[in-house]
């Protein structure tokens, strides 16, 4: 190899690395902004199954009932998630999701920190506490 090639590439190497480390110092100032936002209560993600965004304000939307339904049918009954996933049209894993979500109980839950959210509950504290404790007992491992 050409001593100017071996040269072009150290120095197409040097640029890739300031790149690479400028990226690595987005993604932080992200992930900065996203901890003091859920800090503020506020939602760092879509707005969950049973929610809608009204403006920038997470609001109960057209299926909030349905949330209450089904953490009451998962927690009264004794029925699968599978056949739960095929009756609300989720995977297991999306109802795994929806049934260990903070955000259904006002609370807002990122970088394993919990805070109290600006937004209003759809089910009750008392139930989502019972619902955990069901999902543990059946070793059913939370996503």
């Amino acid at each position: 190899m050409a001593k100017t090639e071996l040269e072009q590439l150290r120095k197409e190497n040097e640029e890739l690395k300031r790149e690479l480390e400028s990226l690595k110092n987005l993604r932080e100032h992200q992930k900065q902004g996203m901890i003091k936002k859920a800090s503020e209560g506020k939602i760092v993600t879509r707005a969950p199954w049973g929610y809608a965004y009204e403006g920038k304000k997470l609001v109960p939307g057209e299926h909030s009932f349905q949330v209450e339904d089904l953490f009451q049918e998962f927690l009264k009954n004794k029925i699968s998630l599978t056949k739960i996933s095929k009756k609300y049209g989720f995977s297991v894993n999306g109802i795994k999701k929806i049934l260990s979500n903070f955000t259904y109980i006002g609370k807002v839950k990122f970088n394993n920190q919990i805070h109290e959210g600006k937004h209003k509950p759809i089910i009750s504290s008392t139930l989502f506490n019972h619902v955990q404790n069901k999902l543990e007992d059946l070793g059913i491992k939370k996503i």
